[in-house]
Parts: structure tokens; C-alpha cells; sequence
């Protein structure tokens, strides 16, 4: 089939019934771009020899040279199926770890997924991962079991063993699709079990059943009789499914193709003597009918030409499958040129692939109703909840309509930058015969002119050198154009309804947009720029997305995928775009990388500071993954999701966005501060007598009363820290307590939970009446509820409803307890207590409150260690007292009021407000108070999966060991000689760990990092042998290495903080050896 035209494209996307919108999916290596290079030939653009070698949709240099896709990119194809024609938007999209953000913005604007497995390696973590992300996203997928030829030519497996190979693979597949199933069964079992409990009156029976028996799953799983599996070798150009096999052995063995359907694959065989299709191939030792009519042929084919190379039954395999052959392909040297040229006539992939498509995947117009309620729920707020306007949106959503008063609804996945020459407005168009006429004419007449001046030697340099003079000006002031214009953005996006037209005005929603605030400002008569969360923009040019080709359009129906061009100033990474201010934005891309890698950027010439902002701020913008962030310090730092991304990121920054030179610092490691429980052994594990922790106590008093804190600090053995402000008007007395591990992972996971809680008690402060969504109020129950359950027993009694506050930044994993008896602070969980959130008169808000809260914050952002967050820490208040509150307020106010400073200012003034002591105090009490238990770092930690032969799996784990890494558990795939490694690694200890695992194992082995959780190092970073065995045991100094304290000690040096070591280790007098003979 031949490439189709922009005007075929552009009828075809009129008909919604015939469109698809598919991304593939799959596991690093895999061969995704290699089987989007079969379909994109089979449309022509490319050359099918080129196939699976030229990698057309990986664009980027960097993607060419790594082997690997970095950015997911689409392309339009073509394909009549069934006396039909179709339109397929394609988007290829990255495997590695590092770019699964870009994985969830393709999935956010398809119906459908190819999901391709290797057939050596099987489910890999990150199949998994795409997997529950299409899950998640409502679309629906269809398997390739790709690169085949692997269990011929590498593990040379007999067809039989292939086939159980093949049906654990898809046994594999399946568990993880019937895992995703399972789990939102019992969650909606859940919901509707409680609203029965709400409902029921008087005596209830209980269902036992988890209610996964009534709910018919058989449409979720891949099984190639459903016809939604295709077994295929994308490098070989060959891919199938049972139903080809099955048109093709129904004429020829006289048996109805819909019955061979559905015994091609499975345990079936065929009995020769009663010529019919029986049950039970595998308990009668029979060959199964997948092995004997499909696999068979295939195996002998390879064997004929690749293994033993027989001319003579290649030529008869040929002949008997009917197929034209060319003799250069039969003469070729490499047994896999005829390889292909055999199977891409006899079964090429491309058919296989885009008939499963069209026939299996949904169109714009089947998208299901739980999907649209799903991308329309605004944060907390249920469908039901919003306005009737929005609501009645969902209908345009359904019929996806293109007429002309149906509302626009665009959403924008992300923006990618493009330079301005692969724009279709400054591309070269080909010249017509006129222009080429009148430019040969010109030509002509040029050189004429210039025999002419060389016979008669009368050239004048004047006329030479002025033209181009001018010429040199107007060339010397259009690079300077270029360079501020170079690259341009434009918008992936999809129209889910309505007709897109170049120019149309839109209105873009951002995404904390609320529908019904917007539409009861509109009516009242605002404009749109007064309208939080709202603008307004033109879309200035549509395009076609060609892979790595752009084509311009005038407009585009719904249902399909696109490029917009002029969006830059408007849309900083994904957003909704409307003409109707009643829709609401799409809830948020889902990504599952989380950025944690961060390096410091600056230019190497100072002068060049603005263009690296101005490169950062596009590179911000052109990465869906990427942060870009303006420390206290001053420092710019980008954050990545790994090591890759952060190369890929800064050669955009060096050749791209900024083009400049870049210095870059040494990866900043994110480290967290926690307090543990007094250890019961000592570090040669004998008991601890009382003795050791009154030393600590000690040792904490004697730090405290060095003058680097005033005699106004008292710590008691208790571990009670009790300080007083400068002009001793108020004291505060703090204790240090670890939260237990379940808690702290509990806070860190409800972060948006507690934001939101903060932001409500906030409001009833300050009088604001409030009408909260019942999403809201249980997500916050929710949370009350669980931290209840956990924090059980003697020392937590009652403490859910004392917590004061959340910190560092009103929400992190530490607590802040009131356990003054004197005070009855307004309980944080009250917006649960009020039915109509309206504020009421309660327990007022002592003087005064706010600083506590404040010097908390601070304390927890930068902890005494090395000035990183504290985690899992919980500060209880035990005594705060202000004496004469009152007459300081007067004072304040009279020395507010005074002129030049009045003689009868109050006592306080030389030290400052009392409020701002009280914020220094309270922070010094809960850095004295963390210091007064033993302390810990907490490390951030990878969870690395690495795939690797028995050969080298010595190697692997002398690389883990050598970087403080820990082996969870190692399992051997059944059937090859591949074990996959599941491991944890510190992020600290990251750096390089792929580059140098895939030298020592000659690059048999690569790992996939992702972030996992915080993990505490068990050393103490200050520890110094107390006990005698201690001493037997390390010696005096104590100088063996202390993984925490180097940690510590480097995150200290980076931020200039002082470090105590020794510059000297030796100072031994130097000698020359030789004069001393």
C-alpha cells in the first residue's frame, strides 16, 4: 500500500467509527520501534528492507545512538480491512524506567494498547507497569508476543517446548490483568457493602461472597482463540494470529474455520485416522493442533534457511507457499535477507498486527461512560457533584461529534519542542514548471552576463562589494532572528469532541479550575481574565503528526490526534482546552516515575546566566518529568527521574534550549533525619546497662552548655528539652518521640489529604463558611481512622485528636502533639464534627499559636544533622508559659505608636518581638529535643531489577555488594538459563551502578532503577565506643568506615556547613630514606 495523501488523511478523519487510537506498550528492548517500523512500511514512507534497522519514529540523535526510545511520537497510517478503511494514529512509546511520564501521556489520548512481550524474557517489571497504567486509564489491550525467532535460533527449543513456553507466558500476562481486575472488584464490593450498613435497619445477614463470581471477566484476558493475540517476529517481518491458520487448514482439511478457532490453540489434537478434532492432547501424549498445523511449519522453515541453509527445500517451501522471490535475495550471503523476504510475503506482520487493531480495539465512539466520569472529576469532587452545564458535556463526550455546535474539548498531554526548519511553512515545496522556467531563465542570464565582463575586463569591484555588503547585514542581523526563534512548541493532543479549526479562540483551563465558581463569575457579568484559573487563546496552527514529519491542516474532527502550534505562552505541560467555560479539567496524568535525581546548574561565563533560565524554563516545558527548581541558596536545580533522563536532559540544555556551556554539580542525594528507639545492644551486641544512655544525656547537656546555646536549656534524663526566650517572658518545654514506621509511610502517602485538611481549618479561622465534597470528608475520616488504629497503646492514648500540627510545610510525615492540660486547642479534625462547616464559637486560639506552629516548621525542614527534612518524628508540647501576655501587647502597640523611640519601651525590644524569639525558641527546643534521642539518616533507596544469565550472576552481586545494595530475591525464568534479580539499592550509591553492571558483565546484565521508599541506616553517625568490649572490639579511635557520618559529612560540605575532621591523620616528621644509610 502506498503512502496515503493529506487529503485521504483528512477524509478518513471525519469517519469517528473507523479511527484508532493506539500507543505500544511494553517492557526496554522489547522491540516496540522495530514493530512500528513494520507497520509504518507497510504504508509505503518507508522501505520494508529498512524495517526494524532504520527506527524511524526514534527522531533524536541521542534515541539513534542508545538504542533506546526517549520520547513517544505518533504517526497517521493507512489500512483497508474488510472492504473498509481505516485510520490509525500510532504512538510509539519509550520502555526504560526513566520515561514511563512519557508512557503516561501517550496512554491519556488512546482507546487502545499494543502490549508486546518478549517471548524469552516474559513479564517484566515495567510490562507490568503499562499494564496497570492502561488499566488505570480505561483502555484496552491487545497482545504481541514478539521476537519468536528467539526460541529457534537462541534457546533452540523443539516446537512442543515452545508451545508450553508460549502458554505460561500468556498465563503470566493474564495474572497480572486478572490482579488489576480482582483488586477493583473487591474495592467496589467494599463501597457497596458500607452503603448497605448505612441503609440497613434493624437485622442484617452478611454476604461472605467477595462478589468476583457475578462479574464476567472473560473479555479482559488475552487467549488467541478471542483473536486478541498475535505471535510475531517484528526483526523477521513475520506475525500471525490462529485465525490466519485457521481460514487457511479449514479448505484444505474440510472443517469449519469458526471450529478450528477455537481449537487452534488450546488442548486439542487431530486424530488421523477419524479425521476429527478430540480433546485431551496432553494426557494421550498427542501433539497438539498449534504445534502440528502452526509451529511445525514454522520451525522447519528456519531450519531450511537459516539453520542448514538447503537450497533445494527452500525452494520447494517457496513454491509450495506460492510466493515470487527475487535472486538477489535468493544469492544473498545472509540466511536472514531470504528469511524475510520469505515471511514477509507468507505472513507479514503488519497485516497480522492492524487487522487485530481494526477489529479488536475501541473507535473514539465506544468510549465507555466510567472512563468520561473519570477524566471529569475535578480533585476530591464526585461526578454528580458538579454543575448541570458540565454534566450535560458528557453526552458530547459520548457521541464524539463533529458538528458544528458541538462543544470543543481538547486535551493537551504534553509539549514537545520542534526546530522551526521541520515546521511545513519552511520546508522547500517543489517548484512547478513556471518557477522552474523564470529561475533557469535568471540563471542564464547571470552567467551571460559574467562572459561578458570577463572578455572585456571591466568588472567593477565597487558593484562587487556593495551587493554583498548588504547582503552581509541583513544575513548578520538574521541569525540573531533564528537564534531567538529556533525551536518552536507545539501541543500533543486530542480532540474528544467537536471540530478543531485553525484560529478558533479557546478558553485554556488550568488545573485547579473550578467549573461552577467560573460559570457564577461569567454570569455575573467578569471577564475572562477575571476568572481564576482561566485564559483565553487562538489555536494558530493544526498539524498532522507524521513521526518525525509535520503536516499542516485546517481543521480536525473528533476523535483524533494532533499537534497544535502557538501554545507555548499558555500551556506549561498538559492541560484542558474548551470553548465551553463549563468544562471541567481533566484530572491529572498519572505518572509513575517519581523525579528524584537533582543536580545544581550554572553557565561557565557568568554573563551567560539569562540564556541557561531561558534554556531551563524550555526545557521545563518540553519534559513532562523534568523540575526545574530556584533553591534559597540561589542555586538552579534540575530534577530527573534517573540517570538517562538527566543525560538526555542536560544535552537539551547544552545543544538545544540554552546553548551555552553548563557547569554541573555532583548529583544531590536526598537524605531525610529521624530519631529511633534507645537500642537495646551495643555495636558488639551486649546489653546495654543504664550507664551508656545517662552519657548520651550527658554529652547532649555538655554540647548544650558550650555557649552554642545559652545556660537557658535544660534537658532532663528524660530526654525533655526546656528553654526560654532571651528576655525570659516565655518558655516551652519539648519532648522528641519516633513515630512508628506504619505512620510515618501513612503521612507520606496522604500528603494531598492532609494539604487539603490544612487548607479547611485555615478557612474556618478565619470565618469562611464551607462546602466540602463527601470525597473530602471520607478521604480525611479515612486518614483519622487509620492513624487511630495505628497508633495504639499506653504512650499514643488519645493523641489523633491532640495533634497540633503537620510538618515541614504543613503536611510532611512529622507531628506536632499539644499536650498542655491548660490549653484546649481547636481540634484539627473538626471540619468532621460540623455538619454545615460554618464557623462556630469553640476554644479560642491562644497569643501567640502561630509561632509554635512556625518554629516547628523550621525546626522539621532542616534538622541538626546536616540541615536536611526530618521524617517520622513526633514533638510533644509539654509546658508552654507566656508571663504577663497582656502588658506586652500594650507595649508593642505604644512602641508602634511612639516617635523616635519612646524611653517607657518595653524590656522585649533589644532582643525583637516576642513572637519571633518564641518561633527561635521553639525551633532550637525541637532540634535540642531531636538531639537528646539517638538520631539517624534515612537513606532514599532504588528498587533495581536486573535480568541477567547464570554466567554472570557472580559479577551482579559483587557490584551490589561493592554499593551497599541488598538482595531481596532472585528467581530463574522456567525454560531459559535468564535469572531476574530483585534488589535495593541506596540512591546515593546509584550513580554509574548501570554503566559499571553492563562492563563487568560485558552487558549481559541491565538493571531498571526506580524509587522506592526511605530506609533508615542503621549506624549512628556520632557513635563513639562507650562499654569495654566496644573498646576491645574497635580500638580507641574508632576509625573504621561509618557509612551514616560520610553521608553526612559530604551533605555538610555541600552546603558549607562546618565538618569536623581531621586535616592531619599522621603529622610525622618527613626523612629522605636515602641519607640515612
Amino acid at each position: 500500500m502506498g503512502p496515503a495523501s493529506l487529503q485521504k488523511i483528512s477524509e478518513l478523519q471525519r469517519n469517528p467509527r473507523n479511527i484508532r487510537n493506539l500507543c505500544i506498550l511494553a517492557h526496554v528492548d522489547h522491540g516496540k520501534t522495530t514493530l512500528a517500523d513494520c507497520l509504518v512500511a507497510s504504508n509505503g514512507i518507508i522501505s520494508s528492507r529498512l524495517a526494524g534497522k532504520l527506527r524511524y519514529l526514534d527522531s533524536r540523535e541521542d534515541e539513534q545512538i542508545r538504542g533506546i526510545t526517549m520520547k513517544s511520537s505518533a504517526i497517521s497510517l493507512h489500512y483497508g480491512n474488510g472492504g473498509q478503511e481505516f485510520l490509525l494514529n500510532l504512538i510509539d512509546s519509550p520502555g526504560h524506567v526513566d520515561f514511563s511520564s512519557e508512557v503516561s501521556t501517550a496512554v491519556r489520548l488512546c482507546d487502545g494498547a499494543l502490549v508486546l512481550v518478549d517471548a524469552v524474557e516474559g513479564v517484566c517489571p515495567q510490562t507490568q507497569v503499562v499494564l496497570r497504567q492502561a488499566w488505570l486509564e480505561n483502555i484496552r489491550p491487545v497482545l504481541v508476543i514478539n521476537k519468536m525467532d528467539r526460541l529457534i535460533l537462541e534457546l533452540k527449543l523443539t516446537s512442543t517446548e515452545a508451545h508450553d513456553h508460549l502458554k505460561k507466558i500468556l498465563e503470566q500476562v493474564n495474572a497480572v490483568t486478572g490482579t488489576l481486575f480482582t483488586s477493583k472488584v473487591l474495592e467496589e464490593r467494599a463501597e457497596k457493602v458500607k452503603e448497605e450498613e448505612e441503609m440497613a435497619v434493624g437485622e442484617q445477614v452478611y454476604d461472605w461472597s467477595a462478589g468476583l463470581d457475578e462479574v464476567d471477566d472473560s473479555h479482559l484476558y488475552f487467549s488467541p482463540e478471542q483473536g486478541n493475540v498475535v505471535f510475531a517476529s517484528a526483526v523477521d517481518g513475520w506475525g500471525f494470529r490462529t485465525q490466519q491458520f485457521a481460514d487457511l487448514y479449514s479448505q484444505k482439511m474440510g472443517v469449519k474455520a469458526g471450529v478450528l478457532q477455537k481449537t487452534l490453540w488450546g488442548d486439542f489434537y487431530l486424530n488421523a485416522k477419524a479425521k476429527r478434532i478430540m480433546k485431551g492432547a496432553q494426557a494421550k501424549g498427542k501433539k497438539p493442533l498449534f504445534v502440528q498445523l502452526v509451529l511445525d511449519n514454522l520451525w522447519s522453515l528456519y531450519d531450511a534457511v537459516v539453520v542448514q541453509r538447503d537450497k533445494e527445500k527452500v525452494e520447494k517451501v517457496v513454491s509450495s507457499l506460492g510466493l515470487k522471490l527475487m535472486s538477489r535475495d535468493l544469492r544473498h550471503s545472509d540466511p536472514k535477507v531470504l528469511l524475510s523476504a520469505i515471511c514477509s510475503q507468507w505472513l507479514p506482520v503488519s497485516t497480522a498486527v492492524l487487522s487485530m487493531v481494526c477489529e479488536k480495539l475501541p473507535s473514539p465512539l465506544d468510549v465507555g461512560e466510567e472512563r468520561v466520569e473519570k477524566l471529569m472529576s475535578v480533585g476530591a469532587r464526585r461526578f454528580d457533584s458538579l454543575p448541570e452545564k458540565t454534566q450535560e458535556l458528557k453526552t458530547a463526550f459520548l457521541q464524539c461529534s463533529s458538528a458544528e455546535d458541538a462543544p470543543v474539548i481538547i486535551f493537551v498531554s504534553k509539549m514537545f519542542a520542534v526546530d522551526t526548519k521541520a515546521l511545513p511553512q519552511h520546508k522547500q515545496r517543489p517548484l512547478n514548471q513556471e518557477e522552474m522556467a523564470r529561475r533557469r531563465e535568471l540563471a542564464r542570464q547571470r552567467h551571460a552576463e559574467r562572459m561578458a565582463a570577463a572578455e572585456t575586463h571591466l568588472v567593477a569591484p565597487d558593484s562587487r562589494d556593495t551587493e554583498p555588503e548588504s547582503a552581509k547585514t541583513e544575513r548578520s542581523t538574521q541569525p540573531e532572528e533564528e537564534e531567538e526563534q529556533k525551536e518552536v512548541f507545539i501541543a500533543f493532543a486530542r480532540v474528544f469532541s467537536g471540530k478543531v479549526k485553525k484560529g478558533q479562540r479557546v478558553f485554556v483551563l488550568g488545573p485547579k479550575y473550578d467549573p461552577a465558581h467560573g460559570l457564577r463569575l461569567l454570569s455575573e457579568g467578569s471577564s475572562d481574565s477575571e476568572v481564576p484559573h482561566l485564559s483565553c487563546c487562538s489555536l494558530q496552527t493544526l498539524y498532522l503528526l507524521m513521526g518525525r514529519e509535520l503536516e499542516e491542516l485546517e481543521e480536525v474532527p473528533a476523535g483524533n490526534v494532533l499537534g497544535i502550534g502557538g501554545l507555548e505562552d499558555f500551556v506549561l505541560k498538559s492541560a484542558t482546552l474548551s470553548v465551553s467555560p463549563a468544562c471541567p479539567p481533566f484530572t491529572p496524568i498519572n505518572m509513575e516515575a517519581t523525579p528524584i535525581v537533582r543536580v545544581a546548574i550554572e553557565p561557565k561565563h557568568p554573563s551567560e546566566m539569562p540564556k541557561l533560565v531561558r534554556g531551563m524554563r524550555l526545557l521545563n516545558q518540553a519534559d513532562p518529568c523534568a523540575e526545574i527548581l530556584i533553591q534559597e541558596t540561589g542555586e538552579h536545580v534540575l530534577v530527573t527521574a534517573g540517570e538517562v533522563h538527566l543525560q538526555r536532559c542536560l544535552d537539551d540544555l547544552r545543544e538545544r534550549f540554552a546553548k551555552v556551556e553548563i557547569s554541573v554539580s555532583k548529583p544531590i542525594i536526598p537524605f531525610r533525619e529521624t530519631v529511633v528507639r534507645p537500642p537495646k545492644v551495643d555495636m558488639v551486641n551486649e546489653e546495654l546497662g543504664k550507664q551508656q544512655k545517662v552519657a548520651v544525656i550527658h554529652q547532649v547537656k555538655d554540647d548544650s552548655s558550650q555557649g552554642r546555646v545559652s545556660d537557658s536549656v535544660q534537658v532532663d534524663p528524660g530526654g525533655l528539652v526546656t528553654i526560654t526566650t532571651p528576655n525570659r517572658l516565655a518558655t516551652v518545654s519539648v519532648r522528641a518521640m519516633p513515630l512508628p514506621h506504619e505512620v510515618t509511610s501513612l503521612l507520606e502517602s496522604s500528603s494531598d489529604v492532609i494539604r487539603t485538611l490544612e487548607q479547611i481549618n485555615l478557612s474556618l479561622r478565619e470565618g469562611k463558611t464551607l462546602d466540602i465534597s463527601s470525597r473530602t470528608v471520607e478521604a480525611i475520616a479515612g486518614l483519622k481512622a487509620q492513624l487511630e488504629s495505628l497508633l495504639q497503646g499506653r504512650r499514643w492514648r488519645d493523641v489523633v485528636d491532640q495533634i497540633w500540627a503537620f510538618g515541614p510545610r504543613r503536611y510532611g510525615p512529622n507531628i506536632l502533639l499539644n499536650s498542655l492540660k491548660d490549653y484546649p486547642r481547636p481540634s484539627p479534625w473538626q471540619c468532621l464534627d460540623r455538619a454545615s462547616r460554618t464557623p462556630q464559637a469553640g476554644p479560642a486560639l491562644r497569643d501567640f499559636d502561630n509561632s509554635i506552629v512556625s518554629g516547628f516548621q523550621l525546626a522539621t525542614l532542616a534538622g541538626p544533622m546536616c540541615e536536611e527534612p526530618m521524617m517520622g518524628v513526633c514533638f510533644s508540647v509539654e509546658r508552654w508559659e507566656v508571663r504577663t501576655p497582656a502588658p506586652l501587647k500594650e507595649d508593642a502597640a505604644r512602641s508602634s505608636e511612639a516617635s523616635g523611640g519612646a524611653a517607657g519601651s518595653s524590656q522585649a525590644d533589644c532582643y525583637g518581638p516576642v513572637s519571633g524569639q518564641l518561633i527561635a525558641a521553639m525551633k532550637e527546643a525541637c532540634r535540642q529535643a531531636f538531639q537528646a534521642q539517638p538520631q539517624r539518616l534515612m537513606a532514599a533507596m532504588y528498587t533495581c531489577e536486573i535480568m541477567t544469565t547464570a554466567d554472570v550472576l557472580g559479577r551482579v552481586y559483587g557490584v551490589l555488594g561493592k554499593r551497599e545494595g541488598r538482595v531481596l530475591h532472585e528467581e530463574m525464568k522456567e525454560g531459559t538459563d535468564v535469572f531476574l534479580i530483585k534488589a535495593v539499592l541506596p540512591v546515593a550509591e546509584s550513580f554509574g551502578f548501570a554503566e559499571e553492571i553492563r562492563k563487568r558483565t560485558s552487558g549481559l546484565a541491565s538493571p531498571q532503577l526506580v524509587f522506592s521508599h526511605w530506609e533508615v541506616i542503621s549506624s549512628d553517625p556520632f557513635w563513639v565506643p562507650t562499654t569495654e568490649e566496644e573498646y576491645l572490639h574497635f580500638g580507641e579511635k574508632a576509625d573504621s568506615d561509618n557509612q551514616a557520618l560520610k553521608y553526612v559529612n559530604a551533605v555538610r560540605r555541600r552546603k558549607g556547613l562546618y565538618v569536623e575532621e581531621k586535616i592531619v591523620e599522621h603529622a610525622e616528621k618527613q626523612r629522605t630514606l636515602g641519607k640515612n644509610k
